[in-house]
């Protein structure tokens, strides 16, 4: 019951923001925001650029999905050198759910035939089912590679700690144990990302600020 009441006051507060930029849409741009994740979307709601990138990835969706024929190719020539861009335009989509896993997903995505490829790009309850599935699958490979390696896993998570410890100090010195702890949580795939992106530890580190702050 918490998780509806929740969605609906997301809801409200998404459309009082999306309304003014986009009067006609409005309603279908919130419901699209609105299946993504609780947490994201408290943090979208804090965030205005990350709101702005969410509503403006929406709209793309949107637009694919009103009108297919702006990602269909009329000679062969074309699709060939659409292939690029079919994998631009899904990523933006894949994006959106915020998994930490849209590289790898839109890769596993754009393994099938070009036309169910495009499908997916007008058909955004297909893409969500398929996005789910990847993740799933990904999940579960993580899962089965832990299970193999857990002897090395304590070593690993040790090194793993220590460098984003250093890593959050910078960030945010006081409570840098409390945050690393918390990240610590997260599967080894999205902490080795958080390593590498800059931008990504630091969303990660202000979602646990936030969740400090409560």
């Amino acid at each position: 019951m918490e998780e509806e009441e929740d969605l609906e006051t997301y809801g409200e507060q998404l459309y009082s923001l999306i309304y003014p930029k986009h009067k006609e849409n409005a309603g279908k741009l919130t419901g699209m925001l609105l299946e993504l994740p609780c947490p994201v979307l408290s943090q979208i709601l804090q965030d205005e650029a990350m709101l702005t990138t969410a509503v403006d990835k929406a709209v793309i969706a949107l637009q694919l999905a009103q009108d297919p024929s702006k990602v269909t190719c009329k000679d062969e020539d074309e699709v060939s050198m659409s292939s690029d861009s079919l994998g631009e335009q899904l990523f933006e989509l894949v994006d959106v759910y915020n998994t930490g896993y849209s590289q790898k997903i839109t890769g596993m995505l754009l393994e099938q035939h070009q036309e169910t490829v495009l499908s997916l790009l007008s058909d955004p309850k297909l893409l969500e089912e398929q996005v789910k599935s990847a993740l799933k699958t990904l999940k579960e490979q993580n899962e089965e590679e832990t299970d193999i390696s857990d002897l090395s896993d304590v070593d690993d998570s040790e090194r793993l700690g220590e460098k984003l410890f250093g890593l959050v100090e910078q960030l945010d010195p006081l409570h840098a144990n409390d945050i690393t702890g918390m990240l610590l949580e997260m599967d080894p795939a999205s902490l080795q990302q958080l390593l590498k992106d800059h931008t990504m530890l630091e969303v990660a580190v202000q979602r646990a600020q936030a969740a400090l702050d409560t």
